[in-house]
């Protein structure tokens, strides 16, 4: 493939993450580009990188991890012209020892339909969740994305699904990312335009309107409602 469209077609991969939407280009990066091998090695030399400038004691360490985390962001830019600074902001900026990245999604139902939300980003419907924040319980995060994106009070009862995000969706991640599915009881719902969501509904298993991609699958949603019609459900770890 020649160079110059490899660079378009990874430009387009990676804004997605930049930018948190597809709105900007004309189509989603398909699962044979998200596997490229490129995306893997800047993502495993970023995590040694952060490793070796937390824990490594001499200046000639430390200037070394510095080098292979700035060749991690330039093979970053390399695919996508991002920009070097977005990069190093978004995909080369934390300190300590790297871990995952938690995004956790509510399933809320009334009358055997989900609870879900217009995006403000992408005019696109998701489950009410977001980034977990610290100091906060799993629990809490459901609980208070569920009342700031729908205006739903909610009880969390139990966790559906724990999904590994590159294992199940369309485009990379230049991190690892852990997708928590929580079940939650509805207790009263009063929506009002906020700074994330246009409008909240409910909708059944076959009337669901279009999704956004990045945030949840059909095939995720669906797993929602097979849990909710099983009081034993196990809960899915992949």
């Amino acid at each position: 493939m020649p160079a110059v469209i490899r660079k378009l077609k990874y430009k387009t991969v990676f804004r997605l993450f930049i930018y948190g939407t597809n709105r900007y280009f004309s189509r989603s990066p398909t699962k044979g580009e998200m596997k490229e091998k490129w995306i893997d090695w800047a993502m495993r030399l970023q995590s040694v990188a952060q490793a070796g400038l937390t824990f490594g004691e001499t200046s000639y360490d430390l200037d070394r991890y510095q080098q292979i985390r700035d060749i991690s962001v330039e093979i970053m830019n390399e695919y996508t012209e991002a920009g070097t600074k977005k990069i190093t902001d978004l995909f080369a900026s934390d300190t300590g020892y790297q871990t995952p990245k938690v995004d956790i999604r509510s399933a809320v139902f009334r009358d055997n339909r989900i609870l879900m939300v217009r995006e403000k980003i992408d005019g696109a419907w998701s489950l009410p969740g977001g980034w977990a924040d610290v100091t906060t319980s799993v629990s809490e995060s459901a609980a208070r994305e569920c009342l700031e994106e729908a205006g739903a009070k909610v009880k969390p009862r139990r966790i559906i699904a724990i999904h590994q995000a590159d294992r199940h969706y369309d485009f990379p991640y230049p991190y690892t990312v852990y997708k928590i599915f929580v079940e939650c009881e509805l207790i009263e719902q009063a929506f009002t335009i906020n700074t994330e969501t246009l409008e909240a509904g409910f909708f059944g298993k076959d009337e669901l309107p279009p999704l956004s991609a990045e945030r949840n699958t059909a095939k995720q949603i669906a797993l929602c409602f097979s849990a909710r019609q099983q009081a034993s459900f196990e809960a899915v770890f992949d």
